[in-house]
C-alpha cells in the first residue's frame, strides 16, 4: 500500500501530480511535446472521472473532447504552484454537468437560447485523433479555416479570454455582433473538429 503524505493523498499519487504541473507548466511556455505528454495523461484520467460521474456512455468520448478543449483554452489561467488533479477534476466536472444539461434539453426537445454558448462549451468529437494528430496543430488548423469575422472573435474571446467589451473597442464591432460571430464560429469549430457529426 502506498505510503500516505500529510495531505491525505499516496505518495505516487502526489509524484504523478508533480509531473503533470511540471508539464502543464511546460506547455504554458510552448513546449508542444510536453502539452501532447499532458493531455494524453489527462485522457484515462478524464474518463474515469465522467464514468464515476455517470455520465452517460453515449456522451463520454464527446465530454473528453470538451474537456481537452477546455484545457487549451484555459491552459495559461492554470498556477503551477496549485495541484494539477483538482484543476482536471474542476473542469471535467463541469463539461459533465453542461453534458447532462445538453442531454436533457435534447431529450426534451427544446430550443436552446441563442446565448447558451455562454455558459456551455460546444461539443467537439473523438478525442483520440485530437492528441494522436497533434492537438495543437488540429485545433490551430480548424480554427484557421473560420471565416474572418468568427476567427477572429474565437480567437479574441475563446483563446484571449477578451471581455465583449474590450473586443468591441479594438474592433469596432458590436458586442451583438461578436456574440453572433463566436457562437457560429464554435459551432463551425465543433463541426470541423468532429467531421462525422456526432451528437
Amino acid at each position: 500500500m502506498d505510503a500516505v503524505t500529510n495531505t491525505g493523498i499516496s505518495r505516487e499519487a502526489e509524484a504523478e501530480d508533480l509531473r503533470l504541473r511540471a508539464l502543464m507548466r511546460s506547455a504554458q511556455d510552448g513546449d508542444r511535446v510536453a502539452y501532447e505528454d499532458l493531455l494524453k495523461a489527462c485522457l484515462p484520467r478524464i474518463r474515469r472521472r465522467l464514468q464515476r460521474r455517470g455520465v452517460d456512455p453515449d456522451l463520454v468520448d464527446d465530454t473528453i473532447q470538451d474537456v481537452l478543449l477546455t484545457i487549451h483554452r484555459a491552459r495559461q489561467t492554470y498556477d503551477p504552484s496549485r495541484p494539477f488533479a483538482v484543476w482536471l477534476a474542476m473542469i471535467t466536472d463541469r463539461r459533465a454537468i453542461d453534458a447532462a444539461r445538453r442531454h436533457h434539453r435534447h431529450a426534451m426537445h427544446e430550443v436552446s437560447s441563442p446565448d447558451a454558448y455562454e455558459t456551455h462549451v460546444d461539443d467537439s468529437g473523438d478525442p483520440q485523433p485530437f492528441v494522436t494528430t497533434n492537438a495543437i496543430d488540429r485545433i490551430r488548423g480548424s480554427i484557421a479555416e473560420l471565416p474572418a469575422a468568427q476567427r477572429d472573435a474565437v480567437e479574441r474571446l475563446s483563446l484571449r479570454q477578451q471581455s465583449l467589451t474590450e473586443a468591441s473597442q479594438e474592433t469596432g464591432r458590436s458586442v451583438g455582433s461578436l456574440k453572433v460571430n463566436l457562437h457560429r464560429g464554435l459551432k463551425a469549430l465543433r463541426a470541423l473538429l468532429n467531421p462525422e457529426g456526432r451528437s
